[in-house]
């Protein structure tokens, strides 16, 4: 294992964060951040560690079993584990209290094993204590005993905070606005997942040409193939690769269904870079050739993709993608015939019912960022009171309205519109068990926004001329 003290970002960034929390929670608040524990997977072996976002955005520190505490007067303290030369030898490099300071540009750190004795003085005489709710199995109750540590020196003029507060509120609306470093960084893990999704689609294309057997599970060596190479340390989530009719599972995973030649290949994955993830999904053929049928549904995927991009910019609200690429889907089912006009009557009507639910059952975008699908509220927060009910059509669920976020530089979001055909009475037999869609990460500009993921092809021509 390498040293952890090199930051993937400078000291200064995460300094100026801890800072502005700092000045959020007020001059008699406290704030607490653990990083994410070790997790088993069977005996003996753990899961790959992967650090707690909130943790690694205020201090780049990814070794587990560490603490971090910011006082409303700036400091800064950690808790890690401390050296221990033989641990070392087995589970790799730690860097340690003493050094942590000037590494990590903290004002003080401690070994983890003093955080119940230690921690409980910096509760005293705090009015508010912050940390991130319903994230970390425990914490609730880990908190409640450092507090009532701080009640039992009440006698000698200890006051405990009496509010307990969600961090959380205070660190998404950081991380929803993207720095120039964190989306540098985003643009790097892109190109990777790019080429990523390159390889696979030219492999599928080549082991067909040839007559060899091609398995979901050859694509997906690709990609994790080209995210290691590219110094991606992990997936960003599970990968999915569906051939042919798996593509209308919408969190299928790469298994050993063959793929065939006349079918697509649904691939959606990205690579995890430096504590960042990409998104991308492509669906191509297998042979490299749509046919008449899979080009008319991708093209108009592509459409309503295309749709979406252009509704995506600063001042527009986290609905309008979404909005339009439902109008564009809704009216190119109908064109096609896979709704019926006469059973559900104009696009209008289509979009009103949502009669395209069959069809395309998710939403377009959600947040990017240190997590695949990242922190931040959909509701714009001066707005949250402006609510209205409406009626479901389909469940006839009651459903309060309230206005989505406005887009503002800086934010990133996926654009994925997506069609899932399964067989149903009226649905043309050429469309059956055809699942595509197309996904791309956008970052929000004033004038519309930067799709960082193109790299990889996404129209039908250039897909077909890359597997040639």
């Amino acid at each position: 294992m390498t040293s952890t003290a090199q930051l993937p970002l400078p000291a200064s960034v995460y300094a100026e964060r801890r800072a502005r929390v700092a000045r959020a929670i007020g001059a008699s608040g406290i704030a607490i951040v653990p990083t994410a524990p070790e997790r088993q997977r069977n005996r003996d072996s753990d899961f790959l560690y992967r650090h707690d976002s909130y943790f690694f955005y205020l201090t780049g520190f990814s070794e587990p079993n560490a603490w971090l505490v910011i006082t409303g007067d700036g400091h800064s303290t950690l808790w890690c584990q401390p050296k221990d030369l033989e641990r070392e030898i087995w589970d790799g490099y730690r860097l340690g209290p003493d050094a942590a300071p000037d590494a990590l540009g903290v004002d003080a750190a401690w070994s983890v094993a003093e955080l119940d004795t230690r921690l409980p003085r910096l509760l005293e005489n705090r009015d508010v204590v912050h940390y991130p709710f319903a994230t970390h199995k425990g914490l609730e109750t880990r908190v409640d005993g450092w507090l009532s540590q701080v009640r039992a020196r009440v006698r000698f003029g200890a006051l405990c905070p009496a509010v307990q507060r969600d961090l959380c509120d205070v660190l998404d609306e950081m991380r929803l606005i993207k720095d120039a470093h964190e989306l540098d960084t985003m643009r790097r893990a892109a190109r990777i997942s790019a080429r990523a999704h390159v390889r696979a689609m030219q492999l599928s294309a080549r082991k067909l040409r040839a007559g060899e057997d091609v398995r979901e599970y050859h694509l997906d060596a690709e990609l994790l193939h080209e995210f290691r190479l590219g110094g991606s340390q992990y997936p960003a989530y599970s990968s999915i690769v569906a051939a042919g009719a798996n593509a209308c599972v919408l969190h299928y995973r790469a298994d050993a269904a063959p793929v065939r030649d006349g079918e697509l290949v649904l691939i959606d994955a990205g690579c995890e870079l430096d504590g960042y993830a990409s998104d991308i999904t492509r669906t191509f053929p297998a042979n490299g050739r749509f046919s008449g049928p899979q080009r008319a549904l991708y093209d108009l995927v592509l459409a309503s993709q295309d749709a979406s991009v252009a509704a995506t910019r600063a001042g527009a609200r986290f609905n309008d993608p979404h909005e339009a690429t439902v109008a564009v889907l809704s009216q190119g089912l109908l064109d096609l015939g896979l709704l019926n006009r006469n059973t559900v009557g104009t696009v209008d009507d289509v979009i009103a019912n949502r009669s395209y639910f069959p069809f395309y059952m998710h939403r377009t975008s959600h947040w990017l960022g240190m997590d695949v699908h990242d922190c931040g509220s959909y509701v714009e927060p001066d707005e949250v009171g402006q609510s209205s009910l409406r009626r479901d059509p389909l469940s006839g669920e009651t459903i309060t309205n309230r206005p989505s976020r406005i887009l503002r530089p800086g934010m990133v979001l996926t654009l994925e519109p997506g069609l899932y055909v399964r067989p149903a009475p009226g649905v043309p037999e050429a469309f059956h068990h055809i699942g595509i869609r197309i996904e791309d990460d956008a970052v929000v500009t004033e004038q519309g926004c930067e799709l960082i993921t193109r790299d990889v092809p996404v129209k039908a021509d250039e897909i077909e001329a890359l597997m040639r």
